[in-house]
């Protein structure tokens, strides 16, 4: 099979694109620190920037502002919704799941700024995924006790055991293939689309909106949705 030159240019565009490559390699140790840890470490520094700046001089009493009022906003609606999610055993669990919620939409939206996604790299799914059922297991053990959580194995009946233990493996590897095939696949449409010279101006501006903004946060609500469901089943009766 023959590549016309601008199919290769396509391909090598593409495989460079999808390269995770190695930024520096910490001295003495050797462990090397690759794009995707970088990135992610500049999100979590300027979502803790932010953070700190949007909640400075909030009022309880009095007349508030705009941006106090447009937090009051954003707040009422995560909880209102992880809220009927969790149930009133897992809402201790909402200030974690928020924070992965805005993690995970920062970084699905960064390719706008030139940058490539974290979640470009299963790496960065891995771990989330693994941290996500680390929580779960941890919430059904604290709000059940540890010979309780074990029993709900055996729920309905005992011969599904098996089954349910072996969800401690699905479960996280479902959330990190969802997660990182979507936020690749549409990576790659957008790389493709930028690549074709008649639409380069104008049409990849409105396939930003939907894969970088709407794919992005939705695929971050769809993470914390899940996430959130699996609390709720761990630490019910």
């Amino acid at each position: 099979m023959t590549f016309s030159p601008i199919n290769m240019n396509i391909k090598e565009e593409l495989l460079d694109q999808l390269e995770i490559k190695t930024v520096f390699t910490i001295p003495k140790i050797g462990v090397a620190v690759d794009e995707s840890t970088v990135v992610a470490w500049i999100i979590m520094a300027v979502l803790t920037v932010a953070a700190f700046f949007l909640t400075r001089n909030l009022k309880v009493e009095g007349p508030i502002g705009r941006r106090q009022q447009i937090l009051e906003i954003c707040m009422d609606k995560l909880i209102a919704f992880f809220d009927n999610l969790l149930g009133s055993r897992g809402k201790k669990y909402m200030p974690w799941l928020m924070s992965v919620a805005i993690f995970i939409g920062a970084s699905n939206m960064i390719g706008i700024f030139g940058f490539k996604p974290p979640t470009k790299s299963m790496q960065t799914t891995a771990a989330m995924a693994i941290t996500s059922i680390l929580l779960v297991e941890i919430a059904g053990i604290r709000e059940l006790g540890f010979k309780n959580h074990l029993k709900s194995f055996a729920k309905p009946v005992a011969i599904v055991a098996p089954i349910n233990v072996l969800e401690l493996i699905i479960k996280p590897l479902s959330l990190c293939m969802r997660l990182f095939g979507n936020v690749l696949g549409a990576f790659i449409i957008m790389e493709l689309i930028k690549s074709v010279v008649f639409l380069k101006i104008g049409v990849p501006v409105a396939f930003s909106l939907y894969f970088d903004l709407f794919d992005g946060f939705l695929q971050a609500y769809i993470f914390v949705f899940l996430t959130a469901m699996y609390v709720q089943e761990a630490v019910e009766e």
